[in-house]
């Protein structure tokens, strides 16, 4: 057994109402295992043992408690900051897309090339494939041309 508990848990709701926030959260895994772990300290259990219960490690099963302690249920739900911003903002990917729309067929090396030129920003090709698909378009093997048909060959195809 542990040391004495010396940060007790504050009583933001009813056990009944917690029990009701965990059956609506079902789906919310995140939130549920949090709701979870109030749950054991609401009965008794230490830190620790609630975190073991949960499955997470002392030290974030304290960080959960001390954001229940500040903010109550809403200090549970996870915070996403957003993630690093994109090399290629969104008014600059629509320039992007009239620059390929005036032009129906790209390659993706080319369209790679002018990222780079006209933006500055180097890409793989995997990543402008990824582009593409984002902006609904499509990229594929390009059809050959052969250079020595002539333009009216399917005019002359019809007539024999």
């Amino acid at each position: 057994m542990g040391r004495r508990e010396t940060i007790p848990v504050q009583r933001k709701m009813s056990a009944e109402e917690l029990e009701q926030r965990i059956k609506t959260l079902e789906k919310d895994t995140r939130v549920l295992k949090r709701l979870y772990f109030i749950r054991f300290r609401y009965g008794g259990d230490s830190v620790e043992t609630a975190a073991e219960k949960v499955g997470v490690y002392k030290m974030v099963a304290y960080q959960w408690q001390n954001r229940w302690n500040e903010h109550g249920y809403d200090g549970l739900v996870p915070r996403f900051a957003g993630g690093k911003p994109a090399k290629l903002p969104m008014e600059k990917i629509e320039r992007l897309r009239s620059i390929l729309e005036e032009r129906g067929d790209w390659t993706t090396e080319e369209v790679q090339d002018l990222i780079e030129k006209r933006f500055g920003i180097i890409f793989t090709q995997k990543h402008v494939r990824t582009i593409l698909r984002k902006l609904g378009m499509n990229y594929a093997k390009p059809y050959q041309h052969d250079y020595r048909r002539p333009k009216n060959a399917e005019d002359d195809l019809k007539k024999t």
